[in-house]
């Protein structure tokens, strides 16, 4: 991978130096993991930072006895994941599961922390990212009252917002399991895809089973249904 595009896939990244990025790219490491392969387990947390190159990911929460399994969240190309555990240098009780065929790049953690006292403004941009998710955290907190469908259109168009590919017909993303979706949103599995179903009816969303995809065709009524405009 060329140095731009290296810059240009990753947000954390923009604010790097050239030589930053150059020696990043010489120590990263690459991976490749088939659908429903666990791509980072609990024990693993804090070896590394890893760096979604293509494809989509999810963070579980799990329980003492494995079998209350939770998402916490859904990733994407250009993404990046195991920076706090490298940062607080405590367990996590997570595990990461690749929801598509994925592609990442990692670099260990002793390197990362290295690159982020060599290079100031890498070390911001990361401090910029990490508030942007907590108040990604905050939002999901401010909605936990809202209804069902307020509150899966939120869901949806964060994804199509991050991690979207934009097409004549609208914003596509991956056909994410309505468990994964329910869990995210915090609300039920069965209210989940009824509320699919009727965007589906409506014409705001195309659920494309046989090219794992999910089309945001009107992102517009989509944004008003989750108060966004």
């Amino acid at each position: 991978m060329q140095i731009e595009a290296f810059s240009e896939l990753f947000p954390l990244l923009t604010a790097a130096n050239p030589e930053t990025l150059d020696w990043l790219l010489s120590v990263a490491v690459e991976h490749e993991y088939p659908a429903n392969r666990a791509v980072l387990m609990e024990d693993a947390w804090g070896n590394a930072v890893y760096f979604i190159v293509s494809g989509w990911v999810k963070v579980r929460r799990l329980s003492g006895s494995g079998e209350d399994v939770v998402t916490l969240a859904v990733l994407g190309r250009g993404d990046f994941f195991g920076e706090m555990a490298i940062l607080d240098e405590s367990p996590r009780s997570t595990d990461v599961i690749a929801l598509s065929a994925v592609k990442l790049i990692s670099i260990s953690a002793q390197r990362f922390i290295q690159t982020l006292f060599k290079d100031p403004q890498l070390h911001h941009r990361m401090l910029q990212l990490m508030v942007r998710r907590l108040r990604q955290t905050n939002l999901r907190f401010q909605l936990r009252h809202q209804p069902p469908a307020v509150k899966l259109a939120n869901t949806l168009v964060s994804l199509g917002e991050n991690y979207g590919h934009a097409l004549p017909t609208g914003v596509e993303i991956f056909n994410i399991p309505f468990k994964d979706l329910a869990d995210v949103t915090d609300i039920g599995v069965e209210e989940t895809s009824k509320i699919m179903e009727k965007l589906d009816s409506k014409g705001w969303i195309k659920i494309d089973s046989t090219g794992q995809a999910i089309h945001l065709i009107n992102m517009k009524q989509l944004m008003h249904l989750a108060g966004k405009v």
